[in-house]
C-alpha cells in the first residue's frame, strides 16, 4: 500500500491520516476535499498533496471515503468510471446497508470493503484530528478481506470486527444510535423540568456523563438516523417498553431485577473477558 487517498479530510479522515503516519506508514497520503479543508490539512502536515476524485480512484491503492452517508453514496457512483483495477474503496459511514448496496451496484466485486470505525468526538473538522482516535476502538468491516488496508487498521490500534451490513445496522442502532437519542431526550427532559439554571447545581457527575452525547450536532446525525430509521425505531420501541415496565415496577418497589440486569451489561462492557 503506497498511496492512500482520503475523501473528506475532517475529523475521521484526518485522524486516519495521522494514525497511519504514527504507525509507520511512509507512502503518500492524498486529500480529496474542499480547497479550504485541503489548505488546512496541508498546513498541519496531515496530508501530502491534493487529488481529484478521479485521480484518486485511478491511481491510489486505497480510497477512504470519510464523508456523511449521503455523500459517500454519491461518491461511490462518481468514482466508479475512473476506478483502477487494483484500487480498494472503503468508507467510514455510520450505517452500512445503503452504502454497501450502492457499492454492489456501481463497483466491481472485490473492490469495495465497507467499514465503520467506532470512534469520534463531539467536535468536528480537520483541526480536531487525532492520531490516537482509533486506538483500542473497534473497526467494523463488512467482509473478511485480505488486504494491506486491513493490516494497517490493526497497526493503528483498532480491533477488527466483521459484520454483514444488515447485522451492523441492527447492532449499532442499539449500541450507538439509541444512546445518542437517550442522551438527547434526557437533556430535553431535564432542561424542560428546571425553572432556573442554579437548579443544575443539584446535578452530579452522573448527569454530566449521561448527557455528553447530547452535544453531538444534528447535522452529523441526520443521515445516520434517516438511513437506519427501521432499526432505530425497533430499538426505541424496546427501550420504551422497558421504561414502561420500570414505571410499573417502581410502584411496587420491584426494580432489583432491572438494576441487576443493567449492571451485568455494564460489567460486560468494561470487562473484555466476559465478552468472550
Amino acid at each position: 500500500m503506497k498511496t492512500v487517498a482520503i475523501a473528506g479530510v475532517g475529523l475521521i479522515g484526518g485522524s486516519f491520516a495521522l494514525a497511519l503516519r504514527q504507525a509507520g506508514f511512509t507512502g503518500v497520503i492524498a486529500g480529496v476535499s474542499s480547497p479550504r479543508t485541503i489548505a488546512e490539512a496541508l498546513s498541519h502536515g496531515i496530508i501530502d498533496c491534493e487529488m481529484t476524485l478521479a485521480e484518486a480512484a485511478g491511481s491510489a491503492d486505497v480510497v477512504f471515503l470519510a464523508q456523511p452517508i449521503g455523500r459517500i453514496v454519491s461518491l461511490i457512483e462518481e468514482l466508479a468510471p475512473f476506478l483502477g483495477p487494483s484500487t480498494l474503496v472503503t468508507d467510514a459511514g455510520s450505517t452500512k446497508s445503503l452504502i454497501c448496496a450502492a457499492a454492489s451496484k456501481f463497483l466491481p466485486a472485490g473492490q469495495f470493503l465497507g467499514g465503520h470505525p467506532m470512534a469520534g468526538k463531539e467536535s468536528r473538522g480537520v483541526s480536531s484530528a487525532d492520531g490516537g482516535l482509533f486506538r483500542g476502538r473497534t473497526w467494523v468491516l463488512t467482509g473478511a478481506v485480505s488486504h494491506p488496508f486491513v493490516d494497517w487498521v490493526r497497526k493503528i490500534g483498532s480491533h477488527v470486527l466483521v459484520m454483514g451490513p444488515e447485522e451492523h445496522d441492527r447492532v449499532v442502532a442499539l449500541t450507538s444510535h439509541l444512546p445518542q437519542l437517550v442522551a438527547t431526550a434526557l437533556g430535553c427532559t431535564v432542561g424542560a423540568g428546571l425553572e432556573r439554571d442554579e437548579q443544575l447545581r443539584a446535578g452530579g457527575p452522573g448527569l454530566i456523563d449521561m448527557t455528553r452525547l447530547a452535544l453531538s450536532p444534528y447535522d452529523i446525525w441526520s443521515d445516520i438516523l434517516v438511513t437506519n430509521s427501521g432499526a432505530v425505531d425497533t430499538a426505541l420501541t424496546a427501550l420504551i417498553e422497558r421504561l414502561e415496565g420500570i414505571r410499573m415496577r417502581l410502584r411496587d418497589g420491584e426494580l432489583r431485577g432491572d438494576f441487576e440486569e443493567g449492571a451485568r451489561l455494564r460489567r460486560r462492557l468494561v470487562n473484555p473477558v466476559e465478552l468472550g
